[in-house]
């Protein structure tokens, strides 16, 4: 039984038993809703908790362990010459065993040993699965029993559901902090191990950014420079780019939908700008390279300007139209946040429709406004299919738009593909930019929360 059925299943039967926590709840009523402590869909989700909960709960322990303790079995099989293998070639031999074992076969006639391995692993796998779904089946029952012997009318189901909600929400805020966590130490990690090699003034201060190391002497072309100066560079001039299209478009449009369109236009234009948000961004690159690069170099050209066939520019321009909406709709529901007393006073001032906007609606969604900008910014230095598509791979130090330049992201991207050794300074610079990404993104966020505050104060 594949884990996709076990879980459909493991649902089927939470669902059924909610609506028998349900049914038991009327009946037990005597037909009288107000003599339950709760509606009868909290006896129901009770019964629904007890019986999914715990099962989910094995079964995410089940999973993570039955791959370790099936290897142990598998290895304590094998025969003694097998198991005496280093360690690495033991690695290598349970995934030939692995892939044998489900399909994947990884040798023309495998061993006799490792074929015997295979089909041990293989009816362990199926065992551990049955062995499974009889536990969950058996989790789920008891459950269920004991969960519809304890419903009655002065059971608190609504306090009990509301509790198990509770310690979810617990549950997935701590997930949520731990991952953060673990990224932030993995990167900092492998950035303090860079940074041994490469000195931390060098790498923020460098203005040669060419990361190829030499694998042999005579080696061409590689200069092991980590200059980090170009790709922040390039990642500040594209982004300031996007801003200047995306901040002013996507704020006026937020203006225009929420304050001065009529429903029937805002039904219609909200909906088209948001069909935007929806479009791949390799189809935004795939527009960047084929038409909005080859227009500007050629306007360039009849103008008499030095303009690379990749630049800045046309990367920049195609992503702030990427990120029209998302500055649009947030600062869109930002401003009809706005409380209507605040323009109907206004309006009892005297103030026009236009200076209510700017002096009342706009400061009032101000911090709002401040967080979908941004936003944007996030999505624009995260971006990195079209900055490789439109704008190049090189890491220059230039202020050009017509230039092409690089971003952090596309040097992260191009720095972990391929054929790499993990333990050269070449890879391992990627974790020092994202470290450097981090803490400059982690400190504009600090600086506009406290703008935000400063300004959210006068109509709190």
């Amino acid at each position: 039984m594949d884990y996709p059925v076990i879980l459909a299943t493991l649902l089927i039967l939470s669902c059924a038993g909610f609506y028998l926590g349900r049914r038991r709840a009327i009946v037990a009523s005597g037909g009288s809703l107000r003599a339950l402590h709760s509606l009868p869909s909290y006896y129901g989700f009770y019964i629904a908790v007890w019986a999914g909960v715990p099962a989910l709960i094995l079964f995410l322990v089940w999973i993570a362990a039955q791959n370790s303790v099936i290897d142990h079995l598998v290895q304590a099989a094998l025969p003694d010459p097998l198991r005496a293998l280093a360690p690495d070639r033991k690695a290598l031999l349970m995934a030939d065993i692995r892939n044998i074992a489900t399909g994947n076969v990884v040798r023309a006639q495998p061993d006799a040993a490792v074929a015997a391995a295979a089909e041990h692993y293989k009816r362990l796998v199926e065992l551990s699965r049955w062995m499974l779904v009889a536990a969950m089946l058996l989790l789920t029952s008891l459950g269920t029993f004991l969960a519809y012997r304890r419903i009655n009318p002065a059971m608190r189901a609504r306090n009990a559901v509301e509790r198990v909600a509770r310690w979810f929400l617990i549950v997935c805020s701590t997930i949520a902090v731990f991952a953060t966590i673990g990224i932030i130490l993995s990167l900092l990690f492998e950035a303090l191990r860079f940074f041994d090699r490469v000195p931390v003034g060098e790498f923020l201060f460098g203005l040669r950014w060419s990361p190829q190391e030499a694998l042999r002497a005579d080696q061409v072309g590689s200069s092991g420079s980590f200059g980090a100066v170009p790709v922040f560079t390039g990642t500040l001039l594209i982004t300031a780019i996007a801003m200047l299209v995306a901040g002013p478009v996507g704020l006026f449009a937020a203006i225009y939908l929420s304050e001065y369109a009529s429903p029937r236009v805002r039904n219609w234009v909200k909906p088209v700008m948001e069909v935007l948000a929806g479009i791949p961004t390799v189809v935004y690159g795939f527009f960047a390279a084929l038409t909005v690069a080859p227009f500007i170099r050629d306007l360039g050209l009849s103008l008499g300007l030095d303009t690379a066939s990749e630049s800045a520019l046309a990367a920049g321009l195609v992503m702030g139209v990427m990120i029209i909406p998302y500055v649009s709709s947030l600062a869109d529901d930002v401003i009809n946040a706005v409380p209507q007393s605040l323009r109907d006073g206004a309006y009892g001032l005297g103030a026009t429709r236009s200076e209510a906007v700017r002096h009342v609606v706009i400061p009032a969604a101000l911090p709002g406004i401040v967080g979908a900008l941004l936003l944007g910014v996030s999505r624009a230095v995260g971006e990195t299919m079209i900055v490789v598509m439109a704008a190049g791979l090189s890491a220059k130090l230039t202020a050009n738009p017509l230039d092409n330049v690089t971003t952090v992201t596309v040097q992260i991207v191009t720095l972990l593909v391929g054929d790499q050794e993990f333990d050269s300074a070449k890879t391992l610079s990627a974790f020092a930019l994202g470290l450097v990404l981090f803490v400059v993104t982690l400190g504009l966020n600090v600086i506009a929360l406290r703008v935000v505050q400063k300004y959210r104060e006068k109509y709190d």
